[in-house]
């Protein structure tokens, strides 16, 4: 007698099950929004569609609304699973979506409905649809944001700076690409700013195309953005590649943050730089602005000393000489004295080209750089610089000698 009870038990539940007398117990769908605060606009928002159903379900189909007043996007496809709810087997359906409101102000997201087939207890298919209930999501306003007045929400940004070869190991007339990866959980490539324009005043730069992928994750969309550009020095050292800054908003943690690129040097690999030619005359350096005198007294100077050692006077050797009519020195003086750093460092590497470089000048551009890229360096003294450069000259200068 008891298996017959069992037995009449089953009977009866499987006979309920396969009824076209569907319950409101036995299938149920809803729509289930992750944000635990209220989001802004143009913010993600994670919905779950989740259905249960106790029935067996031979065919199915899920129509969603129209979506009116958001931009949206299914996370990867439709997952059914079994589970144990309150000790009985479970069809469990979920579907992940990312919905970004347009505007503030209360949004309505419409009923999802789920056009299920259902078998009856003669083992005959029928149509039943379930629907989810209206949920209404509250948007505020988004923040006025500073600067190029981009508002970029995202709940997680990573960033990566690559260079296809050593930026500061180049050769001479080399160029060199560089590559920043932007990778935005929870933003649309859309969402992601515009690329930047890459700026040195030292530098040809060529901007490619930039490239937007997005990939789909349970946590929303995560777009990927490459900015890229090719550098080459103009001069025949380096150049600085000016910071990238742009702002974003943490939505995890409800604060904006401000994010930036530090400043890169491009610069040719000293072993790799045509030897220093002291005799040579450095181009785009000429007298200009120099009184009618002190031209006719170095013409003269120059025709007296050719007459009297019986060879031809190089110029430029002979300004090295002497500080006061050098025009380099002039530049590099008048660059001290107006904190004009580029100016400064061209002026001083177009000496160490017509003059040499002793172990004082390179130590004091090695200064240089380091107070340039170094995060937190004291203010240089360019004018105290120049005149140590300077005095530095006859050094230089007898060792491009004895190497001649």
């Amino acid at each position: 007698m008891r298996w017959l009870s069992v037995i009449l038990c089953l009977w009866g539940h499987l006979a309920v099950a396969q009824s076209r007398d569907v319950l409101p117990s036995e299938l149920g769908l809803e729509v289930v929004v992750a944000n635990d605060t209220t989001p802004y606009a143009r913010e993600m928002v994670i919905v779950t569609i989740k259905g249960t159903y106790r029935r067996h379900i031979t065919r199915e189909t899920l129509e969603q609304p129209s979506l009116e007043g958001f931009n949206w996007m299914q996370l990867g496809t439709d997952d059914w699973h079994e589970e144990t709810i309150r000790g009985r087997p479970v069809k469990v359906f979920q579907r992940r979506m990312a919905l970004f409101p347009e505007h503030e102000g209360e949004i309505t997201i419409g009923p999802f409905v789920h056009h299920l087939t259902l078998t009856d207890e003669g083992d005959d298919w029928f149509a039943h649809d379930i629907s989810s209930e209206p949920v209404t999501i509250r948007v505020d306003p988004a923040p006025v944001a500073e600067g190029d007045g981009w508002w970029f929400p995202v709940r997680q940004l990573r960033i990566q700076d690559s260079w296809s070869n050593a930026p500061d190991q180049l050769t001479p007339g080399e160029g060199v690409l560089r590559v920043i990866h932007i990778e935005a959980v929870g933003a649309s490539p859309q969402m992601i700013p515009p690329m930047p324009e890459l700026t040195s005043p030292s530098a040809m730069i060529f901007p490619h195309p930039e490239k937007r992928l997005v990939e789909l994750s349970p946590e929303g969309p995560v777009t990927h953005a490459f900015w890229r550009w090719t550098v080459r020095p103009t001069n025949d050292t380096s150049a600085i590649l000016e910071p990238i800054s742009f702002d974003f908003f943490d939505t995890r943690e409800r604060v904006a943050r401000t994010v930036t690129i530090s400043p890169q040097r491009v610069a040719f690999e000293t072993a790799t730089l045509p030897p220093v030619d002291g005799r040579s005359r450095p181009p785009g350096y000429a007298l200009s602005g120099w009184s009618p005198f002190l031209a006719l007294l170095a013409g003269l100077c120059g025709g007296l000393a050719w007459m009297l050692v019986g060879r031809r006077v190089d110029l430029s050797r002979a300004l090295a000489r002497h500080p006061m009519l050098d025009p380099l020195a002039w530049r590099l003086r008048s660059a001290g004295r107006h904190g004009d750093l580029p100016g400064w460092r061209r002026a001083a590497l177009s000496m160490i080209r017509r003059d040499g470089a002793g172990p004082q000048r390179r130590r004091l551009l090695a200064a240089l750089d380091r107070a340039v890229f170094a995060p937190g360096s004291p203010a240089l003294d360019l004018r105290g610089m120049a005149r140590e450069f300077l005095s530095a000259r006859h050094e230089s200068k007898s060792a491009a000698d004895t190497n001649g």
